[in-house]
Formats: structure tokens, sequence, C-alpha cells
């Protein structure tokens, strides 16, 4: 059975596996410079036009898959070796030009870009200016544009060509992070850094010195990802790894939605700051409504700084499917909380390296959330967990919601509320479309209803009420613990 939804990340697992497999032998320096020839042993290319191109774009991405260069603190870089320069804003007539004699096409041209030859609709690329006229006016939408999947992808406007070279480039004061260019680049040639290595190493010296326990964050989208092993056998592969624990960041969103609905209550107007690829558009691309954000920090820094209260040995990993949270972890507001951020393409990389088989193990539960923390991974689910709140508190406030499902959606509201003209008092801001369980981090997000059913078992498996504001319901000793009812 297939693991990943593309081959390109089959490409980036296995460079990642086989770092994790070094450094977990002490073994990572002598070892580096074999990892291109074992991935591409050759002696025929089968993805490029010869092995020494493909080899060399592995060692790009091993040294991304090692944290990338300090110079460039972004953490989604274009890879230029790998880039294929692909067409750009490309108007052009398909197959399925009848050849028809009213020529709508060329009537609406306003700069006489279109001729017909051989009664096809031909379209002079140096005189178009590619505004789309004779696309909508072709009856048999015979005529299309082409673009790079890369800019598609892109709804904050931050990729564009590099004239001098063709290839791809990133304006990184519009970059959110959210690495959906990453997930649809169909060359791999746009990569989103790897801090695997740190986590390895951080299990490696807990293990070794005994001097700090090391705690797994998983996000509820976790329970959308894996088909080969049951949920509670990922769990215990993650312990065998070396995690001292494994905590719900599920925990952290109940703490978030309580403080968020009395936030709501309080301000009248609010917009979400669980997602740190909406937070960034907002900042960047909507500078004005910079104070309509929510003052509360994600789930995963509420769930880590929970942890460390708890632990004050501990050190961190969140692991989920989001790579705006690599991010979002190192920003200096944040710094010392969560210590280290990887995704679950990078979790499977790491048991596979270290030898573990999830399936194989015996399952441990993961209980310690209510269901309204574990649903914020779905689209609406932190709209749900607000409503939740505000009940439960008895606050009179009603929430008029604007749901954004992708950063598309979040322009399209941010646009409204900036003219003053949407209606909602509170726009719940997804940069990935479906939510988290669509994240450019997840093993697979191509079957978007099987992720939410499973999402929604799991959520219903929930036990008890959503904790109160300071986590004082946690009431069996330990980090471990199940979400009991307020006293």
């Amino acid at each position: 059975m297939k693991l990943f939804d593309t081959d390109v990340q089959q490409l980036k697992y296995e460079v990642l596996r086989e770092i994790v497999g070094l450094e977990s032998k002490g073994e990572l320096k002598e070892g580096l410079g074999e990892i291109p020839k074992k991935i591409v042993p050759g002696p025929k290319a089968t993805l490029r036009c010869c092995i020494y191109c493909e080899r060399a774009i592995v060692e790009e991405r091993v040294r991304l898959a090692m944290g990338g260069t300090k110079d460039n603190p972004n953490v989604v870089e274009v890879m230029s070796i790998a880039c294929d320069q692909c067409p750009t804003a490309r108007m052009y007539v398909t197959e399925a030009c009848r050849g028809c004699i009213a020529h709508r096409c060329q009537a609406a041209c306003p700069v006489g870009a279109i001729s017909i030859q051989d009664h096809k609709s031909v379209i002079d690329r140096q005189k178009c200016r590619k505004c789309g006229l004779c696309m909508k006016a072709c009856p048999y939408h015979a005529i299309t544009v082409q673009e790079r999947p890369c800019i598609l992808a892109c709804k904050a406007k931050a990729i564009s060509v590099d004239e001098s070279s063709g290839k791809a480039k990133i304006d990184y004061g519009k970059c959110t992070s959210c690495g959906m260019c990453v997930r649809q680049c169909p060359f791999g040639a746009i990569v989103d850094k790897s801090y695997l290595l740190d986590a390895v190493r951080m299990l490696r010296r807990s293990s070794t010195d005994k001097e700090f326990n090391v705690y797994a964050l998983a996000a509820p989208a976790i329970a959308s990802q894996f088909s080969n092993a049951k949920l509670g056998q990922v769990v215990a592969g993650l312990k065998k790894a070396g995690f001292r624990d494994v905590v719900e960041v599920a925990l952290g969103a109940d703490l978030v939605a309580d403080r968020e609905a009395k936030e709501l209550a309080e301000k009248g107007f609010l917009t979400s700051s669980c997602c740190p690829a909406f937070v960034q558009y907002v900042r960047s691309a909507f500078p004005k409504l910079a104070d309509h954000i929510s003052g509360n920090a994600s789930p995963m820094i509420e769930t880590a700084k929970w942890v460390k209260r708890k632990d004050k040995t501990a050190k961190v990993v969140f692991i989920g499917p989001c790579i705006a949270k690599k991010a979002e972890y190192r920003k200096k507001e944040f710094e010392g909380i969560v210590d280290c951020v990887i995704t679950f393409e990078e979790m499977q990389a790491l048991l596979d390296g270290l030898g573990i088989k999830p399936e194989e193990l015996p399952a441990e539960d993961l209980d310690g959330a209510s269901y309204y923390g574990r649903i914020f991974a779905e689209h609406g689910g932190l709209t749900e967990a607000v409503r939740h709140s505000l009940a439960k508190d008895e606050i009179d406030f009603k929430v008029v919601p604007e749901m954004c499902d992708g950063l598309e959606e979040c322009r399209s509201a941010l646009l409204k509320a900036s003219a003053g003209k949407l209606q909602a008092n509170f726009i719940e801001g997804m940069a990935c479309p479906g939510g988290c369980i669509g994240g450019s981090g997840c093993i697979s997000s191509n079957h978007a209803a099987k992720n939410k059913m499973n999402l929604e078992a799991y959520a219903k498996k929930a036990p008890g009420a959503a904790p109160d504001s300071d986590f004082r319901t946690i009431c069996v000793p330990g980090l471990k613990s199940p979400v009991c009812k307020k006293p």
C-alpha cells in the first residue's frame, strides 16, 4: 500500500529516514556523503536527465533536511537546481477548438493577438496581455490559461518568477509558510526545512544523561493520518522512540476556546489566532486588521506551557500537519516554549529510521482532551468550540462566524472586513483547505472525507468535558490524565 500521496513526498521521506538512521547510530558525519548514492543508485536516471542531476538534488534535500542555511530564516525555500521553469500565465488554444466561423475569441481580443490559421485560432504570445477575454468568449471552452502550480497554490501571492533565471522565487515578506507550494510543486523544487535532526539529538541526549524528559505534543489531526496502525499503536511507537509521554495538543485547544470565547464577547469582533499561517497573512496583507487578531496563543503554545509547568525538566516536540508551526515556534515571543516542531511526514521518517513498527506494538491510550478540543483540526471546529464555551460559561453573546476554508476564503473575508461589509463578528481563519487535516505536512491529505471521518470518530471518544481555564480539571497525577468534570 502506498504510504504517501506523491513520489515527491516519498523522496523527502527517504532522505529524512536515512538521516535519522545514521544519527541514531552516531554515524551521520561519516555516512552523509553516501545518502545521494543510496537513494539514486543508478546507473540509469529515473526522474531527471541523469543520475548526477538527481544526486545533486538529493544533496540539496539533505542540506534542507538538516535545517538549511542559517542566513535564510524562512521555513520554505526554493531549490533552484530542481525548478523546471514551468510556463507562467500563458493563454493557449487546446485541441477542443472546433474551427468555428463565429470567431468570438478573435473579436473579443482587445489587442489583436488572435488570428485564424487553418481554421483554428492561434495566439500571438508577443501581443497577448493574458486578460482572459478570449477564454470567456469561446463557446467550447477551448482556450485556457496555463499557470505554474506553485503560483496557483500560493494564495498569499508570495511566489513569482525570477526574470534572469526563470526559476520560482519567494517574497518572504508575503510568505505565510503555509506550505501549499511545497505540496503542489510537481518537481519537488520547493521544500520546507526540517528540524527532525534536532528532535533525534534531543531524544538521544535525554536517554543518555537523564537530565530532562522529552514529550511529544500530538496535534488532533494525528487521528486522520495513519492507515497501517491504530492511533494507540502510534502513541506506543513514539514512546519507544524515547518520548517520555505523548500529550494531546487538544488540551491547549480547550483552553484557547474558553479564552477566545471570552475575548470575543468582550471585544465584539475577532479573528482567530490558532492558525499561524492565517495570523501571518493578516499581519502582512491586512495590517490594519492586526489589532483584531485574538490575543491568545495557539493550542501548541498553550499545551507546551502546561507541560513545562508540570515537568520543569521538560523538552517538547510538536508533531502535526503544519509547516507554518515551524515558523511559529521560532518566533522571539515564543522562545523556549516549544523546543522543536516536526510534521507527520517527518514523524513517519523518525519511526522508520529508528526501526520502530507501530503496527506490531500494543496500543496505548491518548485520552487527555475534550471533543471540542479535538475538532479544532477541521474546518469549522474552532467556531463550534467557541460556541460551546460561551454556552458552558453562560455568556450572553451570539457568534456570527465567517468560517474560512483555505487562504483564498480568508482573503475574501478580510477584504470585506476591511471595507466594513462583513456581516460576521468572528473570522475563523484556516490557511489549509479542510483545516489542519488538509495541512501540507500531512502524510496524506488527498482523502479529505476519510480524514474528516477519522477525526470525528476520534473526537467522539473524548472522555468528559473541556478543562477549565487553568487546567485544574486534570485530576490524575502526571501528564497523561483524562479530562475530568469541573469540581
